[in-house]
């Protein structure tokens, strides 16, 4: 089993320095390797450049500029390059399938925060110094850097990544030979409905509050970002002023991004913790929060009639608050480790389908919370009655596999 632990670094002024000049770098290499393929494409020959042959290319790179990229881990060099590889793999493959190819593009300095080490011992080391009791991970090029490891790392350590997220940085450890640590059974299987009004409400009745933390800190979020719009794009003219600015910006982004983090990794071990299997709805995120259509007027060309954007647009920013996918994914995770099974179900029609008599209408659900079957007359809450029909079904996939 595949585990990842993060951990914050405590780098000196001279460490955090090194780290700085180490993701430059970085993306010096990246972006220079994304213009040789564009300039190999845009000539007459219209050549292709692999991979391979950038790698190729790293031994004479490390010799002719030693000061800069000669001081860092060649290993940390190729991941980078195998990362411009993917960005295109991933271009071509959307271009294949009928989607929106999205050319990989240049990366500027304060957008390339992550640098990756392959292997354990290969330009980098976790607990580099065993003999003494603070913890370090050494770094080529930057040194051995103080690790603050609130809990123990299990399994065997295999690829190593830096990340500077705002003004701190970490490290993350993919770890695999993650042995399982089985809770023990509780005898009870749980359906839970996701939603905006409630976080999720489960098959047993209970409402798990939605704490909206964007919405939380719209207020202060909107300040911010007023004043950062007032301020040039460009990096390089941007004053001291424009820099605290942005600074302040990013710290509410990067608190709100933890507070739900913490909460999702709470309610998920809640729900690992109290019951064996859990069934959930299959949602497609990324369709429920796409903008809608335009419609034109067909009596006023160039003219376009009401589509409900600006409603349709404070609901997605409801649901990518709420962080489904982010939770459902905490979710998967605990289980795997805790030895339970979570079920993914068809979502379709969860909420219009009746757990008394099975009938389905969308005249089921009058309004958003009440739902009423008109054929047998059940009254229930529409998210809980969601949540019935998600365990009916999660236990049907059970028998279904066993």
């Amino acid at each position: 089993m595949m585990r990842a632990y993060k951990f914050r670094l405590r780098p000196t002024v001279r460490q955090s320095l090194a780290l700085g000049e180490m993701l430059q770098d970085h993306c010096s290499l990246y972006n220079g390797a994304l213009q040789e393929r564009r300039d190999a494409y845009g000539h007459v020959s219209k050549t292709s450049i692999k991979y391979g042959e950038q790698s190729a290319q790293l031994k004479g790179i490390r010799i002719f500029d030693p000061e800069r990229q000669g001081r860092w881990s060649f290993s940390s060099q190729q991941a980078t390059l195998r990362r411009l590889d993917r960005a295109f793999a991933a271009f071509f493959r959307r271009v294949k399938t009928g989607q929106t190819p999205g050319y990989p593009r240049f990366k500027g300095v304060g957008h390339f925060d992550t640098v990756i080490f392959p292997k354990d011992g290969d330009g980098c080391r976790w607990d580099s110094t065993p003999h003494d009791r603070q913890t370090r991970v050494r770094l080529q090029g930057v040194g051995h850097v103080r690790v603050h490891q609130h809990r123990p790392v299990k399994g065997r350590v295999k690829t190593i990544s830096v990340k500077r997220e705002g003004a701190h940085w970490y490290v993350i450890l993919a770890c695999d030979n993650v042995s399982a640590e089985p809770l023990p059974e509780m005898g009870k299987t749980v359906g839970i409905d996701l939603g905006v009004t409630h976080f999720l409400t489960t098959s047993d009745g209970v409402h798990v509050e939605n704490p909206r933390f964007l919405a939380a800190s719209a207020e202060a979020l909107a300040e911010a970002q007023q004043q950062l719009s007032k301020f040039p794009r460009r990096t390089r003219r941007r004053s001291k002023r424009h820099r605290a600015a942005a600074r302040k910006a990013a710290r509410l982004h990067a608190r709100i991004r933890r507070q739900r983090l913490d909460y999702h990794h709470k309610t998920a071990l809640a729900l690992v913790r109290e019951h064996d299997v859990i069934g959930y709805e299959r949602l497609n995120t990324a369709g429920m929060t796409r903008a809608p259509k335009p419609r034109p007027d067909p009596d006023r060309p160039g003219s376009f009639l009401s589509n409900g954007a600006a409603a349709k647009a404070g609901l997605n920013r409801s649901i990518l608050d709420a962080g489904w996918v982010q939770f459902l994914t905490i979710l998967a995770n605990k289980a795997e480790s805790a030895g339970r099974q979570v079920i993914p179900v068809d979502a379709r029609n969860t909420s219009r389908t009746c757990p008394a008599c099975g009938h389905t209408a969308k005249e089921n659900r009058t309004t958003q919370a009440r739902f009423e079957c008109t054929a047998c007359g059940f009254l229930g809450n529409a998210d809980h009655v969601g949540a019935l029909n998600v365990l009916n079904r999660a236990g049907l996939a059970l028998c279904t596999v066993t």
